[in-house]
């Protein structure tokens, strides 16, 4: 149960009723005050009723019986020597308040500012401080006109307490909704990453694919009996079935633009142990492994190293086919392996970032590293670090074996100008 409260210096110089009474013998009767609120909202103790004029105690009734709060308002009035402590009057209004009911109790027990008292049994402290507050804010003369101002400070408490409950309803409708609108951003930007990622490995997946194709029609073109070749060609034959075996089921699986690196390095290996089969079946040596094509990786490995500048970019040694190479040296356009970006086909190794790791399977990190700088791929390298392309290794994308054929190491990783348009 919430105490009551007893507000020092309320009342200003004025008129003050005389509520001398003699000290009672007997604390007065709960009970006959819960009558009288019950049905007039106001409560004078017999014992000082003479001493307030009738208009005045009809004033009071009327003002408490007209309130318009949401709460009743009760106002007592009792003799100064009802009670020989707090306590004590704490106990009289629990009893008073449990008879009658919820709402706001104010009342005198005496005369003068500090036998003042305010109570109820559902507000918290701080609305009776408030109450309080507004009664002392209407500057009342006498204890009866304090009486008559608690209505309307009971009015004004509900109704600041409604605008507050108000503006936090508000507040919270504003964050639900910043909170749901923050939300939706973050869903839809995650579903249109998504989208995004979708579309780019469907667009390598399908790249890819196409080298898989190639690989599966250059090895069903080769016919082999294998019970007639000697082991070392049985072996490279079968590196070579396993290299498309295991780029077909990786394609397969892939479920990131990255991943598809294994796929072209599948393939990789099995272009190369197709070249060694047919050189063996051929009587004539093995060639030396060399990383492939770089105009047109499924031409399978390089043959030599050629001279070839980019539009726009300085001459480098890049590692080329037989037919590219004659393409270079007599002055024409070598096969270049053409990709559609944005609706424009244009080659592979500057198609942008999202096709380093399908390059990356081929070529291993080292040549990456002079190959796709300055204007064809020099924003894919930022893409390749990010995939985790530098942390697999040399190892991982090259098959372990050893692609620096020739002087392409040299020309590409050692004196490569990484600076600007300079390829």
């Amino acid at each position: 149960m919430l105490r009551r409260l007893v507000v020092p210096a309320l009342l200003a110089a004025g008129f003050s009723v005389a509520m001398a009474a003699p000290a009672a013998a007997d604390a007065p009767e709960a009970s006959d005050a819960a009558q009288d609120l019950k049905s007039d909202h106001f409560y004078i103790d017999p014992s000082i009723s003479e001493t307030v004029p009738g208009d005045a105690q009809d004033a009071m009734a009327s003002a408490a019986e007209g309130a318009e709060s949401d709460s009743p308002v009760y106002l007592v009035m009792l003799p100064e020597e009802s009670f020989d402590s707090q306590v004590a009057l704490d106990a009289y209004m629990d009893e008073l308040m449990g008879d009658v009911g919820d709402g706001v109790y104010a009342g005198f027990m005496g005369d003068g500012a500090n036998n003042f008292f305010v109570d109820s049994p559902d507000l918290e402290q701080s609305e009776l401080n408030q109450i309080r507050d507004n009664v002392v804010a209407s500057d009342p003369g006498t204890e009866v006109d304090t009486l008559a101002a608690v209505p309307d400070a009971v009015a004004e408490q509900e109704s600041d307490a409604a605008a507050s409950g108000m503006f936090g309803a508000a507040f919270l409708g504003i964050l639900v909704l910043a909170v749901a609108g923050g939300g939706y951003y973050v869903y839809s930007s995650r579903k249109k990453r998504a989208a995004e990622k979708a579309k780019q490995l469907a667009e390598i997946k399908q790249m890819a694919q196409e080298d898989v194709v190639r690989l599966g029609e250059d090895i069903a073109r080769l016919e082999i009996d294998l019970s007639q070749v000697d082991e070392p060609t049985r072996t490279d034959y079968s590196h070579a079935m396993d290299s498309y075996d295991r780029a077909k089921a990786t394609l397969d699986g892939i479920r990131e633009p990255q991943d598809i690196q294994q796929v072209t390095n599948a393939l990789e290996d099995g272009r190369y142990y197709m070249v060694a089969t047919r050189a063996r079946m051929n009587g004539e040596p093995v060639p030396e492994r060399r990383q492939p094509c770089f105009f047109n990786p499924q031409h399978g490995p390089s043959e030599q190293d050629v001279q070839w500048a980019p539009p726009g970019g300085a001459v480098r040694a890049v590692p080329a086919c037989a037919v590219c190479t004659r393409a270079v040296l007599s002055g024409h356009d070598p096969d270049v392996r053409l990709v559609e970006v944005d609706g424009e086909r244009r080659p592979y190794y500057d198609a942008g970032p999202d096709y380093a790791p399908y390059a990356g399977g081929y070529f291993g990190m080292s040549m990456m590293m002079g190959m796709f700088s300055g204007m064809m791929m020099g924003s894919m390298m930022g893409s390749m670090m990010g995939a985790g392309m530098m942390g697999a290794g040399m190892g991982d994308m090259g098959g372990g074996e050893d692609l620096g054929g020739g002087d392409f190491g040299g020309d590409f990783g050692g004196d490569m100008d990484f600076g600007g348009f300079d390829f």
